[in-house]
Formats: C-alpha cells, structure tokens, sequence
C-alpha cells in the first residue's frame, strides 16, 4: 500500500504530488490544518455580514465585481460561478492531471489562506481518497485567473453535480458515487466558489508530472546516445570528466557525459578501434551529446526550482491574510509556470532531434561504419528501420511545433477586465505531448542502437549496453528478416516507461543522472 500523503498549513512536496496523482495514495488532513481553516473562515463570515463590499464574498467576480450581490443570493452566486465557468470543451484530460489538480487546490485549501469551511477541505479529500475524478475538458484555461474551466468542472462534483468517473474510470452518476464514498455533497457559501477554481494547480501539476518523467528520459537519452556511439564504432574519449565540470562547468553536461563514460565502460567494441581508426572525431550527434542533454538537465533543474516555489505557494483571489483581511491580488496569473513549461518544450524537442540524427547515422550505409543500409538483413529484399525512422521524424517534426511558446500568447478575456494571460494551461499540455514524443523517439533509438550493437557480433559490448540489449531481448527479437515493426517499437516504448531499461544498464554501472 503506498505510504499516506498528510495535509498540514505548511503544504506538500511533489512527491506527494506524485503519489496521489500516479499511485491513489490515501490522504489525510493534520487536525491542525482543519481548525486553521476554521479560524479563517470566521474573517470571512464576519465580512460576509459587513456593509463593505468585498470581492469574492458580497460581490460578483472578474468584469462583474463592482455589483454588489445582497446576502439572500449569494449562495446562489457561488453555485452560478462554479455551472457558468464549467464550460470546458474538447478531449477529457488524463486522470492523473485531475487528480493532481485536486489534490493542489486541496493543498491550498488547506493553508488557511482561503477562507473556505473545513467541510469543502474535507470533502475534496474524500473524493480523491474514493476515486471519484471529475471528467474535465482539454479547453477552458488561459492560464490566468486560475486554471477556471478544470477546476469548476471539479468544484461542480464537489457540488454533487457535473460529471465524474469511478476507481475504474466508469463514467457514473455524481450523486451515486457519493453516497458508495459515503459523502454528501457541499452547498458552497461565500467565497468558496471563487476559492475552489482559482488557482495554477492544473498547469503545476502538469509540471511536477512533466518534471519527474523528464528526470527519466535523459537519463534514457545518455543510455541510447552511448549505445548509438557504441554501434557506430565512435570513442568514449570525449566523455572523460576532466574534458567537462574542469573545463566548462555546466552541472548538467558533467551528470551526462559521466553516465556515457560509465555505460561505455569495458566495451569491447569500443576497445576494437583504439588504435588504427583513421576517424579523428565523431559527428557532433554523438561527441556533443553531453552537451545538449547536459543543458536540458541544468534546465529542468530551473524548471524544479520554480515548481518549488509555486508548490510553497498559496493561490487564491482574493486571499486572506494572517491579521484577517481579505485582499485581491494578481498571484493567480501562470507567468512563472507557463514560462517553464515552455522551457522545457524547447530543449525536449532538442533531446529528441539528437536521438533522430544519431539513429538516421546507424541507418546510412555511408556513414554507420560498415553497417548494413537500414540495419537490413537483405537490403533491398528488406528495409530494415528505414521507416522506423521516418516515425522519428514525424515525431521530432512535431515536437519542433511544440516548442513555439504558449506564453507568449494572449488573449483578453472577461471584457477586458483580464487583458493579459499565461497561456500557461497550454503550454502544460502541449508539454505532455512532446515528453509522450521524446519517450517515442527515444523508443527507436533503442530498437536501432541495439540492432547496430547485435551486428558488431563477434564484438563485444559494454557489460551496461548489454543488459540494456538483453532487457529488450525480453520484448522485441534482434537482427533479421523484415517483420511487423509497430508491436516492437510500442514494446520497446513500454520498457522505456518502466523504467526496465534504467535499471538494466545501473545494475551494472550503479546510480546514472546524478
């Protein structure tokens, strides 16, 4: 059973994060954190009952706040804030998105920044330990006022309304999955409808998520990168430390070229052309890949940092301060985030483009080193990975599309009243696209690096490459006749994302990426 994530006033970290999201980690709340929330809430009932109108509580929101709502109605106005800003559209986004939403706007909640009753805490709680995710839509966030449209169609399940999925991921009637959860829907009061879909915890929690696989893939990167150096008769020299943190000292560049000259260790391919190879130097796809990785490492090390910080955040408009006061701000606004998650788009679409031109290397008989044209067993008859690599291409072509910043982008909503926004949503989804894509290229390189290794018999490869090439073995056969190719490809993706082909080249070479 995964150990419990507990919520307290001081937050949660993104393993937490992670563990809900990916791995239904049960949740409980620091008794501490409930009576926060409930010293909170009365400043907000106090100001509630006030002759001042104040934003978010006794007033309408965004272009609409200078209207004054009379207490009578103002349950009302939260329940026509939550159904009018559930308005999203298009695909349904994955269940560890939601959940990880959920779970950051459960984080917030449960500062005491907020203003909202214990019950609302409590009752997203319940639905994430239950397994009830809210269906929510692909569009409906700019990435500014808080990710609006994802968190409303969440707050509206927590009204015991919308649409909602099960453990299993059945879609099911709301009011039916509360009563087997054994919960109540919450009739919101003041303030808790704003308070519920204000926040930057979809865009975060895509980050977090995108941070944690991104950790993964360049490690897979050095991995593949040192296999393709391998098969294509290059040198591990280049890798030496003393040629990297000595002489350039990006942190990055030193973890990677260190896990290449690890994994290349006690090669005997590499060993066969020490002496007597007229190649002065390898292609920079290969020689430089230490560099390019080592930069998208430093750069998802920057990407960590500002996660840390927006995950030590408290984002609520408006929020409510330790002496009482209830004060609208601008903290919603996804700038650091989005401008992060376009970051790594940038230099995900980079790993992947140097994956690609490593693989085409393997697959061109004038420059692989006496490799068969296209890896084929009989070229001509076969077409070994020729179109493997046009899959590549395909993918690295869109990742570059990817890459074009969302956050530049922005369009003025809410009558002008919201005149600039992130984009930050945006930016996390197509994100999530171009790691699924890196992953995929990846995936082909493996396929064609080990290919490339396997027809250097009766050379050996390095103890590390060759656990990696005997993992794969397990799912995808080696050199030969031209077969179905797609159930390989999609098998050697699979190991990729278990982490199998990790843990094959460390358990010969010990810990990588650090």
């Amino acid at each position: 059973m995964t150990t419990p994530v507990i919520l307290s006033t001081q937050g949660a970290t993104a393993a937490d994060v992670l563990a809900v999201a990916r791995h239904d980690a049960p949740i409980t709340i620091d008794p501490a954190a409930l009576d926060r929330v409930a010293q909170v809430r009365e400043h907000v009932e106090r100001l509630a009952h006030s002759e001042t109108p104040v934003y978010g509580i006794s007033t309408g929101f965004g272009a609409l706040a200078n209207k004054h709502i009379p207490m009578d109605q103002r349950v009302q106005l939260q329940k026509s804030l939550v159904r009018s800003h559930a308005a999203g559209m298009g695909p349904t986004v994955e269940r560890e998105v939601v959940r990880a939403l959920m779970f950051l706007r459960a984080k917030t909640l449960a500062s005491g920044h907020t203003g909202v009753r214990p019950v609302v805490l409590e009752t997203m709680v319940g639905l994430l330990n239950a397994g009830i995710t809210p269906v929510v839509h692909e569009y409906g966030s700019l990435g500014c006022s808080g990710d609006l449209a994802p968190l409303a169609h969440c707050a509206l399940v927590l009204m015991g309304e919308g649409v909602a999925t099960d453990r299993s991921g059945e879609v099911r009637p709301v009011v039916e999955l509360f009563a087997e959860a054994g919960l109540s829907p919450v009739t919101l009061e003041e303030k808790e409808g704003l308070a519920l879909i204000n926040g930057t915890d979809g865009m975060l929690g895509q980050l977090l998520m995108a941070i944690a696989d991104l950790e993964h893939l360049f490690t897979v990167s050095d991995i593949t990168g040192s296999m393709s150096v391998e098969a294509l008769l290059g040198t591990d020299q280049a890798f030496r430390p003393e040629l990297h943190l000595p002489l350039r000292p990006h942190p990055g560049q030193a973890i990677s070229a260190d896990d290449m000259f690890r994994v290349l260790a006690g090669s005997g391919i590499v060993a066969s052309h020490r002496e007597g190879d007229t190649r002065v130097q390898d292609a920079y796809s290969l020689r430089c890949s230490p560099q390019v990785t080592g930069a998208a490492r430093d750069t998802l090390e920057h990407a960590r940092l500002v996660a840390s910080r927006e995950l030590a955040a408290a984002i609520d408009n408006p929020v409510v301060l330790s002496d009482g006061t209830v004060t609208s701000n601008g903290n919603f606004h996804g700038a650091p985030v989005a401008y992060v998650l376009d970051f790594l788009a940038i230099v995900v679409a980079d790993v992947a483009s140097l994956a690609e031109r490593r693989t085409d290397r393997l697959l061109d008989v004038a420059r692989s080193a006496g490799l068969p044209p296209f890896l084929a067993d009989d070229a001509g008859v076969d077409s070994g990975l020729m179109i493997a690599q046009y899959t590549q291409a395909a993918l690295v072509s869109e990742n570059k599309r990817l890459a074009v910043p969302a956050s530049v982008d922005s369009i003025p909503s809410s009558a002008m009243q919201e005149d600039h926004v992130s984009m930050g949503w945006h930016a996390a989804r197509k994100l999530r696209t171009a790691v699924d894509n890196l992953r995929r290229v990846l995936a082909v390189e493996l396929v064609a690096s080990a290919r490339g290794i396997d027809l250097r018999a009766p050379l050996t490869p390095s103890p590390a490459t060759g656990a990696v090439v005997a993992a794969l073995r397990t799912v995808a056969a080696g050199p030969g006749p031209d077969r179905f190719l797609a159930p390989e490809l999609q098998a050697a993706e699979e190991l990729l994302r278990s982490g199998a082909v990790v843990e094959a080249a460390e358990s010969v070479v010990g810990k990588l990426g650090a």
